[in-house]
């Protein structure tokens, strides 16, 4: 029996949602809070430049006390994020977030396109469906 090779695309969660470098963390946060998720890609004009989570607004903004409606998420975002792509094996991907210890990877198209992102609680429920983990993962409403 062959085992078949998930991809990238089978797991991700699409159409990921992102801000502007210049974004305040006061609308990056409502912009999570709407869209119930915990982190958005942040974007120059299109061009993927970091990644920001409800943690790096707590710990990296609020602790150092920073004023969230002056703040802007280029300033305390992780820079640089790694990426995979679509056709990605979900194996490169794990293997990957294992290495540099990431909770998410955003996916980009070959021209650079966002087009999804994939999370810890993405490859639970491709690994384990029946998992708890995967369970509260799949849930309605569930922050990435």
């Amino acid at each position: 029996m062959t085992r078949r090779v998930h991809r990238v695309h089978e797991v991700m969660t699409g159409n990921p949602v992102t801000v502007e470098q210049l974004t305040t963390l006061a609308e990056a946060a409502r912009v999570m809070r709407d869209a119930g998720i915990g982190d958005v890609l942040v974007v120059d004009q299109g061009r993927l430049r970091g990644i920001l989570t409800d943690r790096d607004i707590v710990v990296r903004a609020l602790a150092e006390g920073q004023d969230p409606a002056e703040t802007t998420v280029r300033a305390i975002c992780s820079g640089d994020p790694l990426t995979v792509k679509p056709d990605d094996r979900v194996d490169q991907a794990v293997d990957l977030m294992r290495r540099h210890a990431l909770r998410r990877l955003p996916v980009q198209a070959d021209d650079g396109e966002l087009v999804g992102i994939v999370t810890l609680g993405d490859l639970e429920v491709e690994r384990d469906p029946g998992s708890p983990l995967s369970a509260i993962a799949a849930a309605e409403g569930m922050a990435r």
